[in-house]
């Protein structure tokens, strides 16, 4: 083993998963879709198999055929192009934890790209908020934040997101 593996990280990921730990295709599309294609063809007890083929767990008892079919063509393309990022399974992780705890789980944040322009029609005018690396623009000069900018335009303590339009209100707007 040379000195500079042996300061190396070990990495967990399994043989084959890129970085982000989804496995790599091992399927090329043809054989891929043929297979999905071939369950609509399977009976029932065959399905079964499958799952337990693909799962290692027993098939639940009170299944019914579209759902087992789903599940299954949803293992085999997880297989062959990759399962979710790391990310998504835990934002998952931290929902299902919310929901067990009976918590409703947190909507995901956005992330707004700079340059986004965001218009606000308030009493007849129409605002036009442009998004900085730090901060928005509006009228002429740079401010910290929507918020900022919803009190300018409002003369009100308002959520900026949410006069923006970008978070849902009391109407349901989002």
């Amino acid at each position: 083993m040379s000195s500079s593996s042996a300061n190396r990280p070990r990495c967990d990921r399994p043989r084959g998963a890129c970085r982000s730990g989804r496995v790599r295709s091992q399927h090329a599309p043809e054989t891929l879709a043929a297979e999905l294609e071939a369950l609509r063809d399977l009976s029932k007890a065959a399905l079964r198999e499958r799952w337990v083929d693909k799962y290692g767990t027993p098939c639940p008892p009170r299944i019914s055929r579209k759902l087992l079919t789903c599940a299954i063509a949803y293992r085999i393309q997880e297989q062959a192009l990759g399962g979710l990022d790391r990310t998504t399974r835990r934002r998952l992780d931290r929902a299902a934890e919310d929901l067990a705890a009976g918590r409703t789980p947190a909507a995901p944040t956005r992330k707004i790209k700079p340059g986004t322009r965001l218009l606000r029609e308030w009493q007849g005018i129409v605002h036009e908020v442009i998004v900085l690396e730090r901060g928005v623009a509006y009228g002429g000069k740079t401010w910290p934040s929507l918020s900022a900018v919803a009190r300018e335009i409002t003369g009100a303590r308002l959520s900026g997101p949410r006069f923006f339009g970008l978070k849902g209100g009391k109407n349901g707007r989002r």
